[in-house]
């Protein structure tokens, strides 16, 4: 329903502002664009945004992006038997279409410590986790690390680090990086220091690890932890 207002030439753009008709009648129209957001469980890298998308092309749907967790399409409702449809599909390719709430949270700051750990160039050491997720996530922090703990039987923090010592494994095993390289990329203090978390973790030394014949055997999906 338009708005009036008088006694002013004013314009508009097409994101509601407000409209000259004459020099004392102008009109407001508000456009509300909606849109259905869904969080998919278990996209981990640029394949996985490529086989969702591919997924939804099939099932005859145009998503409008499609990025880590997230698929957004232009339709604000999927009808019950199509929801079906989606969340069996992405099951047969390994993902998992999440519904509870509490469950879109846990998965969304999943896939942004994931895309931040291992799509980075690099990692500051003074990164501010608590910032980078709650403003992400325009929710506390608190709560956030609160829910996590609760559902997930580990710390958030607990979490991120066992994140970084699957990228210090992957990094080793690609043997391109340096030990010195790869603390500066991952943000820890010293080689000392990634040593003693990676020790810690894995029962390990970083050497030791990347020498062994076996490290694929010991790598962990990073959806799994």
């Amino acid at each position: 329903m338009p708005k009036y207002t008088t006694g002013k030439i004013l314009t508009t753009n097409f994101l509601g502002e407000t409209l000259s008709i004459n020099d004392n009648t102008a009109f407001t129209f508000n456009y509300f664009y909606t849109m259905l957001e869904l969080t998919i469980k278990n996209m981990v890298c640029p394949r996985c945004i490529t086989a969702v998308n591919n997924i939804f092309h099939e099932l005859k749907l145009e998503p409008t992006s499609v990025e880590l967790g997230t698929v957004r399409l232009a339709d604000d409702k999927l009808a019950p038997e199509k929801l079906h449809e989606i969340k069996k599909i992405l099951a047969e390719q390994g993902f998992e279409l999440l519904d509870d709430s509490n469950q879109k949270l846990i998965g969304r700051i999943k896939t942004l410590v994931i895309e931040k750990i291992f799509h980075s160039q690099h990692l500051d050491l003074k990164t501010n986790w608590s910032d980078i997720i709650s403003q992400a996530l325009h929710h506390d922090y608190g709560s956030l690390s609160g829910l996590f703990s609760s559902v997930e039987g580990i710390t958030l923090e607990q979490y991120i680090i066992r994140q970084k010592i699957e990228r210090v494994k992957e990094l080793l095993m690609y043997n391109e990086l340096s030990l010195s390289e790869i603390y500066w990329k991952l943000g820890y203090s010293s080689v000392a220091h990634l040593s003693a978390q990676f020790k810690k973790i894995t029962g390990d030394t970083p050497s030791h690890f990347k020498n062994q014949r076996s490290s694929a055997s010991e790598r962990k999906p990073i959806d799994s932890i």
